[in-house]
């Protein structure tokens, strides 16, 4: 058995924490920049189409004030076609807010507008279809949830603010939560997405950017799913499924914000229409990459 080095006995010490993940954050505004990339299959494995999106914000500085985020831009690639800008998106302004959490009816997501979206359309005024509109809805949700859900203290119950050391693993509140879902007059009435377990893991210490960053694993546990679809030729059906998502969260240890993370979802729903067509299967896997950094560099 080999031990360590005298000289790194510190550093050793230094790991076994404990750290504070939820201190304040840097006042310092960021741009964040995140990738996710939609892949759709047939039930025997076949790969169908893809689509990626890249949203592309401005973050204002972490001071608790009311600075609203940008969204930059956000463009859509489907398949191999050349990329779909979204003209209306570019320079859009709003304002999070994290007291809204859509299981209650009270508003908006987390404050998000979705009026903007359900008439999304490219450069040239074409309107998109409504896989398109909705993703690049979700784009914002994913993108507060791994930068202002997961890794901000939790008013109550378990969050970051328990992740003390190395190995610490906490169930977060939003456990189980069952949220509506609603999108303009396509996703309709009673439909609802209802989180599994919610764990956070305090993994490890890496380097990004040669800063010492705080790993936090997620893991959603088995999610489920059911939505009232309503389609643009009048017919309605009801998609019910279910997905696992989960991922990795860099925290800068100096700054305490989110720098890096990664999210992979998998999901299978079922589609029963009310006419007389077979129901059918749709299988759906989703990788996300995002990056942050302080405006000054």
């Amino acid at each position: 058995m080999s031990f360590p080095h005298p000289s790194h006995a510190a550093g050793l010490i230094d790991l076994g924490g404990p750290f504070d993940l939820a201190a304040p954050r840097a006042v310092v505004p960021h741009d964040a920049r995140m990738e996710t990339t939609y892949v759709h299959y047939a039930t025997d494995g076949r790969r169908l189409e893809s689509e990626v999106f890249a949203l592309t914000l401005r973050c204002p500085p972490a001071s608790g004030g009311t600075a609203p985020f940008v969204c930059e831009e956000l463009v859509v690639t489907i398949a191999d076609d050349p990329r779909i800008a979204l003209p209306s998106l570019r320079d859009w302004r709003y304002e999070f807010d994290p007291t809204m959490t859509g299981a209650d009816g009270r508003g908006p997501l987390w404050g998000i507008d979705q009026e903007i979206f359900h008439s999304l359309s490219d450069a040239s005024g074409a309107f998109l279809p409504f896989k398109i509109r909705y993703a690049a809805y979700v784009n914002f949700i994913d993108f507060h949830s791994l930068n202002d859900v997961f890794t901000r203290p939790m008013p109550f119950g378990q969050g970051i603010q328990n992740l003390a050391r190395i190995g610490d693993r906490v169930v977060h509140p939003a456990s189980h939560i069952e949220a509506s879902v609603g999108f303009g007059t396509e996703i309709g009435p009673g439909s609802m997405f209802r989180n599994g377990e919610i764990t956070l893991e305090f993994k490890g210490i890496g380097l990004i950017d040669g800063a010492p960053c705080a790993i936090v694993a997620y893991d959603a546990g088995e999610s489920k799913l059911r939505m009232a679809v309503n389609g643009s030729d009048g017919e309605r059906g009801v998609a019910s499924g279910g997905s696992l998502y989960k991922g990795d969260i860099w925290v800068d240890l100096s700054s305490r914000w989110v720098v890096k993370a990664t999210l992979d979802e998998y999901q299978i729903a079922e589609t029963q229409t009310s006419g007389s067509a077979p129901s059918r299967v749709e299988y759906t896997a989703r990788h996300l990459a995002l990056r942050s950094r302080p405006r000054s560099e």
